[in-house]
């Protein structure tokens, strides 16, 4: 019997994610079903795409206030075809708020439910545990001491490693992403990040941008890569850098390459994302927290994270969690998961321009500093590596056939 699986991701990076494990369900059964709300990484896995995952792309609370009728229609729509049809097994990649409740339902109505990517429960509202436990049947984790922590609650749970651990290469090469982007190899380059969401956009491009004018007062031939990860993102990107302008700066979606001396292996940097191509041929990273951040850690660069969040969101996250900070003393997950500062981190009030510039200084001409930080991330980028598809597959089959 053909295996059927729902499945939903919400953002770029469950995309690569939900991607990697529908490769190992294929490999499986190469007659595998697969359908829901995803992106084209899934899609080049021959996932049937229901919806678009920029569906559920919304930032906070007041976000998805404003988007509430599309996102209602999304779920109930997504909902109705999974009871009418019900999949052997539904897999949720991130986007708790979202798959949370969809994994609730389809196991109430007998549907195996795996939850991928396990919502930071130990940095913010440990109590969505509970939900947690009522609505998934299996919880892959990205982090090892995350299975620990969902053992102790009496979540079944497996430690599957980060697939990004698998396919970024241990030892980057910095020449090569270069050549492919058209860089001279004897530049200094700051790969600047200021997220995928528009409302990151709003607030950390402004002062990104002020800090790269700083940091050009002091060496005016230092490049900029700006990836960007749409063309609505970046034309916001582009109106603030004529508000804001700085030299020598490049924003690049993919296929990115201009070069005409451009590495053999040219197909794997045009479809891979242009956040790679720039973390790699960049000598330091000021990023957005989140998920870039591992990135940057994985490709061995020094980076300085930062985020802010508006007045009106900073209020509403502290009243919905009831936090006005996270229980553990990091945000960026390279620190995380070190258990260590090992990176600055320079959030609301303290993200000014000057504080920005001076961080990312040191991360690009301190080179004992950046010495120390590869041996830090290469440490990390061993403890995350497993087979990720292979893992997850094999969780995932278990479940094929439990009843809830």
């Amino acid at each position: 019997m053909t295996l059927h699986v729902g499945m939903v991701a919400g953002e770029p990076s469950g995309d690569l994610l939900a991607a990697r494990v529908l490769g190992g369900i294929a490999r499986h059964d190469p007659q595998q079903r697969s359908e829901g709300i995803g992106g084209p990484a899934m899609q080049a896995q021959g996932f049937d795409m229901w919806h678009p995952m920029n569906a559920l792309s919304v930032f906070g609370y007041v976000d998805a206030f404003k988007r509430l009728p599309s996102l209602l229609n999304t779920y109930f729509d997504v909902k109705k075809r999974w009871l009418a049809n019900k999949p052997d097994v539904f897999v949720g990649i991130d986007a708790p708020d979202f798959n949370l409740r969809l994994e609730h339902q389809l196991k109430q109505a007998g549907v195996p439910t795996v939850h991928f990517v396990g919502p930071s429960i130990w940095a913010w509202r440990y109590e969505r545990i509970h939900k947690i436990r009522e609505s998934v049947s299996h919880m892959l984790v990205l982090f090892p001491f995350e299975e620990e922590l969902y053992k102790k609650e009496g979540v079944p749970v497996t430690y599957v490693g980060h697939p990004l651990a698998e396919v970024i290469p241990m030892a980057p090469d910095r020449a090569a992403a270069r050549r492919y982007l058209g860089i001279a190899p004897d530049a200094r380059v700051l790969a600047l990040m200021p997220g995928s969401r528009a409302s990151e956009i709003k607030w950390l491009a402004p002062r990104f941008l002020q800090a790269v004018q700083i940091l050009q007062r002091q060496d005016p031939a230092l490049q900029v890569v700006v990836p960007m990860v749409n063309t609505e993102r970046r034309k916001e990107f582009e109106s603030l850098l004529a508000q804001f302008p700085v030299l020598n700066c490049r924003i690049i979606e993919k296929p990115s390459a201009i070069a005409a001396d451009v590495p053999t292996n040219q197909a794997a940097y045009d479809s891979r994302p242009a956040a790679w191509n720039a973390m790699e041929a960049a000598d330091a990273v000021l990023v957005a927290s989140g998920t870039a951040t591992l990135e940057a850690a994985l490709f061995k660069r020094p980076m300085v994270i930062s985020y802010v969040l508006s007045p009106m969101m900073k209020r509403m996250m502290e009243w919905k969690s009831g936090q006005a900070r996270p229980y553990v003393p990091w945000v960026g997950l390279p620190n995380v998961l070190a258990r260590d500062f090992v990176v600055p981190e320079l959030l609301q009030d303290e993200a000014s321009p000057q504080a920005l510039a001076q961080a990312t200084w040191k991360a690009l001409t301190d080179q004992a500093y950046v010495e120390q930080l590869l041996a830090r991330f290469t440490d990390i980028h061993q403890s995350l590596h497993r087979d990720t598809p292979a893992l997850a597959t094999r969780a995932i089959i278990e479940q094929l056939g439990h009843a809830a």
